[in-house]
């Protein structure tokens, strides 16, 4: 009997355990108010599991904050918002969005992926705007959700990937631009790997002509080439880089830092000579880019996001 009820409270301490660590998923606007959002029933969400174990969502109309937290004896109050790739058409949003949550959990930090909704003219109107806003808001929410999800208001940073990592640069470069600027929506600190950055000769064409269109004018191409955006207010930066990259061209990367430096903003970027192009956590077999998870969790360290105060 005594056996029984130990198994049997040791099963409702599991259970308790694992519903409390289950993602909250959270809509980033309220319901009819989605800014730039037309009505078109005959486009709905997709999600499909590829043969390669990737989530792939599309289609997206509600844009969602999905939080991942530490256990609370492990959080350091650091967060981080993660913007999944895929070219500005789909999100890979299994690999680089919610495999790269866990790893950050398990160091300490709360992390939310954010199902951003992509340019479509199908769905909204001006949808150039529309990735920004959705970025801009999932920051502001975070902020807002601070004591609830036990995060530093002060220690929140935004990761990219591919297309989601020119997202997450313009967020740390346009945070603070146009009408709908916001201190609430600027980043502490950005982690970009692989990311798109320019939409001018180094361009990936894809994800520039799903933004802007293929008639951009010079000054919306100029104005979403980050590496032209960087200012003294720009967020301290790391950026991964493979030089085989055939999807973004490393110059990317190199671009962008040294528009960092030139300003004096604190950045690490490292640059592998092979890895290809959105391989996130999955390096296995890849060369040396299988050290830039060791090398990113050290300059975490070294920004002291990986401690508690």
């Amino acid at each position: 009997m005594n056996f029984s009820l130990t198994l049997l409270s040791a099963t409702l301490l599991l259970t308790t355990s694992v519903m409390a660590q289950k993602p909250e998923t959270l809509d980033l606007w309220p319901a009819n108010q989605i800014p730039n959002a037309v009505p078109n029933e005959t486009v709905q969400e997709k999600s499909e599991m590829g043969k390669d174990g990737i989530l792939r969502i599309s289609e997206v109309k509600v844009p969602t904050l999905t939080v991942f937290l530490p256990p609370k004896n492990k959080a350091t109050g650091a967060a981080i918002m993660i913007c999944p790739g895929g070219g500005y058409a789909l999100l890979a949003y299994g690999h680089e969005g919610e495999e790269m949550a866990k790893w950050f959990t398990e160091r300490g930090m709360a992390a939310f992926v954010l199902k951003y909704r992509l340019p479509d003219d199908r769905l909204q109107t001006n949808k150039h705007e529309v990735p920004l806003a959705d970025a801009m808001q999932g920051m502001k929410l975070i902020r807002q959700n601070a004591a609830k999800w036990n995060v530093d208001p002060n220690r929140l940073g935004v990761l990219g990937f591919s297309a989601g990592g020119h997202l997450a640069a313009t967020l740390s470069t346009h945070y603070h631009r146009g009408a709908a600027a916001s201190e609430e929506a600027k980043p502490n600190f950005a982690i970009l790997m692989y990311p798109v950055v320019t939409f001018g000769a180094k361009a990936h064409g894809g994800s520039r002509d799903r933004l802007l269109g293929k008639n951009a004018s010079p000054e919306q191409i100029a104005y979403y080439s980050n590496e032209l955006q960087v200012s003294e207010k720009t967020p301290p930066t790391f950026l991964v880089h493979a030089e085989d990259d055939k999807a973004v061209p490393v110059e990317n990367s190199i671009d962008y830092y040294l528009a960092l430096k030139q300003f004096n903003i604190p950045a690490e970027m490292h640059l592998y000579p092979t890895g290809g192009h959105g391989y996130a956590l999955r390096t296995q077999g890849k060369g040396s880019v299988e050290g830039w998870p060791t090398a990113c969790e050290n300059w975490l360290k070294s920004m002291r996001l990986l401690e508690k105060k």
